[in-house]
């Protein structure tokens, strides 16, 4: 009985450990295909050079953009979940 208890609970632990990785938050699902698009939208269809400063410029915008996003993203998950926490009466 015991043994099929250590079995089970192994087995239990080698499922969780992938799937924890599943719940993290923060990361974008494709960093190349994100890294495509902005170099394909700041190239501006081959007006602009790469490496020249108004490349450079663009793509640091984008990066700013999308980071903003992100944080205002997590901002309003965490006061959903405050709100959620100090009123508990409305579902």
């Amino acid at each position: 009985m015991l043994r099929k208890l250590r079995i089970h609970m192994i087995s239990i632990t080698v499922l969780a450990l992938p799937l924890a990785g599943c719940f993290e938050r923060g990361q974008t699902a494709m960093p190349s295909a994100l890294a495509e698009d902005d170099d394909i939208f700041c190239r501006a269809g081959g007006k602009v050079a790469v490496g020249s400063p108004d490349y450079v410029y663009c793509r640091r915008d984008r990066d700013a953009q999308r980071n903003a996003a992100l944080a205002r993203a997590d901002r309003q998950q965490r006061d959903l979940g405050e709100y959620m926490l100090n009123h508990p009466e409305h579902p």
